[in-house]
């Protein structure tokens, strides 16, 4: 079953590329005493991904800290060596956090996965986007399939 708004983010230790190599990053570090806008998407270097979803965040990646979000991170199911790349292709450098979920672990968690195996692309992460505040999710905008409306940084910006 899905998370919803009232939920607690579930745990999971997420993939970073750092200083020195890939760092772990638990969801309790990630989440606990800040205000965080998490979105997720099924690929990266994918169309919709790469054209707007990731584009828009950096675009307005301070427009979202003014409202008083600590953190912005992006989180898809592919590792850390490609999520690297991707934010450093997009310009994202310390504006979004670019988190791996290599194995699907933390999509399958939030109940928010899916097969896309007719694709080519194994078990993927919906798209979507959550307001999280101390762990606990405040908004979530999950998108239907194939659909980029809901999840955008435009639409977090005004729920928030």
């Amino acid at each position: 079953m899905a998370v919803q708004s009232g939920d607690k983010i579930p745990n999971a230790t997420l993939k970073r590329m750092g200083s020195s190599g890939i760092e772990d990053v638990t969801t309790e570090q990630l989440f606990a005493g800040k205000k965080v806008v998490l979105f997720a998407l099924p690929g990266a270097f994918t169309p919709t991904c790469s054209a707007k979803h990731l584009p828009g965040f950096i675009e307005q990646a301070a427009a979202i800290r003014a409202k008083g979000i600590d953190t912005i991170a992006c989180v898809s199911v592919n590792d850390a060596f490609v999520m690297g790349a991707w934010g450093d292709d997009k310009g994202a450098d310390d504006s979004i956090q670019m988190l791996a979920d290599g194995n699907g672990e933390f999509a399958s968690a939030m109940g928010l996965d899916f097969d896309a195996s007719n694709f080519g692309m194994g078990v993927r992460s919906q798209r979507y986007a959550a307001i999280v505040e101390d762990g606990i999710i405040k908004h979530l905008a999950v998108e239907k399939p194939m659909a980029f409306e809901v999840s955008s940084a435009e639409a977090i910006l005004a729920a928030l």
